[in-house]
Order: structure tokens, then C-alpha cells, then sequence
């Protein structure tokens, strides 16, 4: 009795009420953000810095401390951009570069400094700073930008870092194991300081599929399930835990059958890397002879190995946008030719899609002047401000035309809402051509023109549009947000955004039916086309180019090349009158039942 009462033989914590779930197997819900099954052992995310000291008494000492850290934090992301993981992949380069711009940012940096003349320490005043804005930020509920309040926060953590302040962050455990991430919410670069050696999954109780941390997750090829409901507090460290992505379910210390069952499914997985790799030099064709294009979406010449490392026929989509977001003044005319012209000679004959500036909504660029806009996604972007902004626009095609002399040239303009915006850009183009040829330079020996369809307003114009264009890119990331008045950035919205439901097939085929009588080529180079599943339902519609992640390729080919078009393009005729929400199950039962690699 005395052991009893005095907590000696019973803890007060083996005392406390655990709800009937504390020991025994838990299955948590979430949403997918990336595919993948993984398991290992949990690591709780979260940092506590502590700052030492507050007040200084020479703010000169101050800023210098301050500049130094600043200098020290940029090193810091370029080193991360040119890690090997960052380097084999090609999308996530718009975070990292999105990362440096706000590094870089006037404003942050200018209130630090009025920070420090107050009396404050370089540490405190970057600490005030990320207070004042946590305070302003509190109430906003726009996705979009609370991941960049996350983001700003995880360069304040770094800052801080730099300049002394102490990490009271929980130790990675001694496994021998992988390990399993789970945060509340995380910023991509907080991703990438985990050892990928170990890092197999992630498990946020926040998240979307297009957050920036889902970027560098697919970048780095692990499993992520997001919006999984208080899972830091159910989920304890050195917990097991499985992720399965593909199901958007997270098994939290799963018992020994559902351990095996998930360990058979990563030695699987790991099986159809190889797969993939062996399959490079296989040709895209299905088993009743169906070819289909397979090309890369790019923005930087540290991405063009992929070409060749991926065998894809081309570069669909190259961003060129990341080349002015990387620069802190707007580039020359001739440092554009240098890199356009880079770019071509990497490709070695191999054709080059490239998007003119696709700046506004998120992707703002330093050196211009910022405007508020209340939903930039659908405000002043992309060709929009190239009509508005002329002189922008003329510069980038004079040094495009420049790069591709005597070349094949590419050009296509984003975010065309109607086909009198095409005709405007077109007779931009035009003026630059007639400009090369007074000053007696060689012209590109061909020139193809195109549009990147992303607005629902151009399927209405579509035959208008196809008397004009050589060829049509289909952006399915902005077209199905516009499509079903969907902001993809919402993780509450998620379920909502599906390409595999009756609307957006039917317009999809509307579009592909539509180049295919005037003999226009179209492409799709959406996240989209890197889905096995979405894929295949897309060339059953008829579809026969996409351009897609570099690590998207292999599961795309593997995937063609077990099917056969003709009997899928038959089912999906009858399939896609139907009421559904999704025809997601019945497809994947399809792929199931004719034994289609998805």
C-alpha cells in the first residue's frame, strides 16, 4: 500500500486516462501529397530557438553581425540548390529560387535594421520582425499565404542560427532505421536539412498537394500524407509508423502483418525504379502500337542532364521565368541570348518549348515594383503584363531569336485568356523578326508559335485559335483551378481538383478532338500528365505528347507500353457521360483488370 501511494510501483504516467489507444495500432486519415509507401520510425518536427542576448550596445557592431548572417544564409540555400538530390529533379528549382528572392527582400531587411538602431542585438531584431509579422499574419486564412509565413519563419530560424542564437530542437533518435517525419506544417528547406539517407516519408497535420514542401518532396522521391488530424499529439517519437501515400492513410504502430504486408510493397517499389531505369532506351509506344511523346518540363541548365539521363524526346516546357527570378536586376539582352542559347546546345537537336515570362501571382521578381492583388492567381501575370509591358516581352524574343539562329525556335505565350491576346503577342514576335532581319541576322531556320491553353475561356475560341496557332500546350495545373473555380493552394478544397471527373475529361477531350481536326499539335505539361493514371485516361482521349517531371518519365513509358489504347479509348466513350464525381475507381479498376502498370 505504501509503494502504492507513494507512486513506487505504478508511474503517475502509467496512471494517466490514454483513451484505449495509446499502446495498441492506430490508423490516421489524410490526404495524398505524394505517392509512395514508407516505414520507419517517427521524428517529431518542431525548433525552439533561443536568442542570448537582447539589448546591444553598438548598433554599428549590430549590423555588421547582421550583414555577415545575412551573407552566411544565402551561401546556406545555394548549397542546397546544389545538393544531388535538388540537382536530378526539375520543378522544385522555382522554391529554391522563391526562398532566395525573399532572402534577399528590402523590406524584411530594412525593418531588421530599424530593429537594431533602436538598441536591440541582431538576433532580437530579426526576432521582433518575425513577431510584428506573426502578429499581422494571424488572422489571414489564405493558404497560400500562411506557406509563406512558414517559409519567411524558417528563414528567421536560420538567420537566428547564424548569429548565435541556440537550438533547443529535439535530437534525431539512435535507429537503425529510416525515419519518419511528422510536423505540424514544414518549409522545404527544414525538408531538405534531414539526412536523405534516412529520411524515408513525411506526415503533416497541414499540407497540400501543391505546397512548396510537396515540391521538394516529390523532388526528393518520398511518400507525404498530409492533412492528417492531430497527429503530433498522437503520435509519439520513436513511434513505428508507415505512410502510405498512395492511399493518403498514415499506420501508426501497425501490427507484424501490416508491417510485412507494407515491407513486401517497398521491396516492390524498389523493383520498379529499376524497372524504369532499364526501360530508358524502350521505345513510347502501347502494345497495339500507339506512339506517344515524352518530354521534360525545365527551367534552369543545371536541369538539361535530364534529357538525356530520362531518354525524353524533348523539352516540352521551359520555364524561363526562373532565369529573371534568380537575378537582382532584369537580364541583359545578351546574358538571355547566352542562356537561351546554352540551353539549345545542351538539347542537341532535340526541340525546346519555350514559355515566354510567367511572372505575377506568385512568382514575383525582386527588382519590380510589388502590387497588392486581393486573388493573384487569376490577376496581372504571365502575358498580361508582357502586352502591358511591352518592352519586357520584346527583349526576351529579340534574345530568343538571337539564340536560335539558324535553329529550330519554339516560342509560346502563357495565361492567353482570348485568341485577340495571341494575335497581339504574335505581332510583337513579328516586329523583333523584322527587326534581326534590318540588322541583316540570321533568323531561326524554323519558328513554331504557340499558346498555353490554362484559361476556360479559349476552348470557346479553340477553332479561332487553331487557325493561328502551330501548335497548343494544355496547362492542367490553371485549368482545372479555373475550371472548377478551385484554388488548388486550398488543402481544404483538395478533393475537389480532379482531372479524372466527367467536366474536365469531357473538355479535355473537346480540346484534343479539336486540335486533332485542324492538325495542331497539342501537348499537356501540367502535374497532371506525371500521374500513370491521368496519363492513360489522356491518351484514351486521344492525347499523344505530355511533358512531365524528369522522374515521371519512367512510370509514364512503363505504363504505355502495358496498355492497349483502342479498347481503353472504347470504355472511356461510354465512361465519361456519367454523373460521377470521379471516375478514379472505376479507371483504376480498369488498369486492374487489363493488367496496366499505374
Amino acid at each position: 500500500a505504501e509503494m502504492l501511494t507513494a507512486g513506487e510501483l505504478i508511474s503517475s504516467a502509467e496512471l494517466a486516462p490514454t483513451d484505449g489507444i495509446a499502446l495498441l495500432p492506430l490508423r490516421l486519415e489524410g490526404v495524398r501529397i505524394n505517392a509512395g509507401v514508407a516505414i520507419g520510425r517517427a521524428v517529431l518536427h518542431h525548433r525552439r530557438i533561443q536568442i542570448r542576448q537582447v539589448v546591444a550596445e553598438d548598433p554599428k557592431v549590430e549590423l555588421v553581425r547582421l550583414d555577415e548572417a545575412l551573407i552566411g544564409l544565402r551561401s546556406a540555400l545555394d548549397r542546397l540548390a546544389a545538393s544531388p538530390d535538388m540537382a536530378q529533379q526539375g520543378e522544385h528549382r522555382e522554391v529554391l529560387e522563391t526562398y532566395r528572392m525573399v532572402a534577399g527582400d528590402r523590406g524584411w531587411l530594412r525593418r531588421m535594421r530599424e530593429a537594431i538602431q533602436t538598441g536591440l542585438s541582431a538576433e532580437a531584431a530579426v526576432q521582433r520582425v518575425q513577431n510584428d509579422m506573426r502578429v499581422r499574419m494571424a488572422q489571414v486564412t489564405d493558404p497560400f499565404f500562411r506557406e509563406r509565413l512558414t517559409e519567411l519563419d524558417d528563414l528567421t530560424n536560420r538567420l537566428l542560427l547564424l548569429l548565435g542564437a541556440v537550438d533547443a530542437e529535439t535530437e534525431l533518435p539512435e535507429t537503425s532505421e529510416g525515419i519518419i517525419v511528422v510536423a505540424r506544417d514544414m518549409s522545404p528547406t527544414a525538408l531538405l536539412d534531414y539526412d536523405r539517407r534516412t529520411l524515408k516519408g513525411l506526415v503533416l497535420e497541414d499540407g497540400a498537394p501543391t505546397s512548396h514542401v510537396a515540391i521538394i518532396a516529390r523532388a526528393l522521391d518520398i511518400p507525404v500524407v498530409g492533412r492528417v488530424g492531430q497527429a503530433f499529439s498522437k503520435i509519439d517519437a520513436l513511434d513505428q509508423v508507415v505512410v502510405d501515400g498512395d492511399r493518403g492513410v498514415v499506420y501508426l504502430r501497425p501490427g507484424e502483418d501490416v508491417q510485412q504486408s507494407f515491407s513486401e510493397s517497398v521491396r516492390l517499389s524498389s523493383a520498379r525504379a529499376a524497372a524504369y531505369a532499364a526501360a530508358r532506351e524502350l521505345p513510347a509506344v502501347s502494345r497495339d502500337g500507339v506512339h506517344v511523346r515524352l518530354h521534360i518540363n525545365a527551367g534552369l541548365l543545371i536541369d538539361m542532364p535530364h534529357l538525356e539521363e530520362s531518354g525524353a524526346d524533348g523539352i516540352g516546357l521551359y520555364r524561363t521565368e526562373l532565369l529573371f527570378m534568380v537575378r537582382r536586376s532584369f537580364p541583359s539582352v545578351a546574358e538571355q541570348t547566352n542562356v537561351y542559347g546554352r540551353v539549345l546546345d545542351l538539347a542537341r537537336g532535340k526541340p525546346v518549348v519555350f514559355r515566354t515570362l510567367d511572372i505575377g501571382g506568385d512568382k514575383a521578381l525582386p527588382y519590380l515594383p510589388e502590387e497588392s492583388e486581393e486573388n493573384p492567381a487569376m490577376g496581372w501575370r504571365a502575358i498580361r503584363v508582357g502586352l502591358d509591358r511591352p518592352s519586357m516581352l520584346r527583349q526576351q524574343l529579340r534574345a530568343l531569336i538571337r539564340a536560335a539562329a539558324g535553329r529550330e525556335l519554339y516560342v509560346m505565350f502563357p495565361m492567353i485568356a482570348e485568341v485577340d491576346e495571341f494575335e497581339r503577342a504574335r505581332a510583337i514576335l513579328a516586329l523583333e523578326l523584322e527587326r534581326e532581319r534590318a540588322l541583316d541576322a540570321a533568323p531561326p531556320a524554323i519558328l513554331r508559335v504557340g499558346a498555353m491553353l490554362e484559361v476556360p475561356s479559349l476552348v470557346y475560341q479553340l477553332p479561332q485559335l487553331l487557325a493561328r496557332a502551330d501548335f497548343i500546350s494544355i496547362g492542367s495545373n490553371d485549368l482545372l483551378q479555373f475550371h472548377f473555380a478551385v484554388d488548388r493552394n486550398n488543402p481544404r478544397l483538395a478533393e475537389r481538383y480532379d482531372l479524372l471527373s466527367p467536366s474536365a475529361l469531357t473538355m479535355m477531350r473537346r480540346i484534343i478532338i479539336g486540335c486533332a481536326k485542324l492538325g495542331v499539335e497539342v501537348s499537356l505539361c501540367g502535374e497532371a500528365g506525371s500521374h500513370p493514371l491521368e496519363a492513360m485516361a489522356l491518351i484514351g482521349l486521344g492525347l499523344r505528347s505530355f511533358s512531365v517531371a524528369p522522374s515521371a518519365i519512367g512510370a509514364v513509358k512503363m505504363m504505355l507500353r502495358s496498355l492497349e489504347v483502342a479498347p481503353l479509348a472504347g470504355y472511356l466513350e461510354a465512361l465519361i457521360g456519367q454523373a460521377d464525381h470521379s471516375l478514379r475507381k472505376k479507371l483504376k479498376d480498369y488498369a486492374a483488370d487489363h493488367g496496366i502498370a499505374i
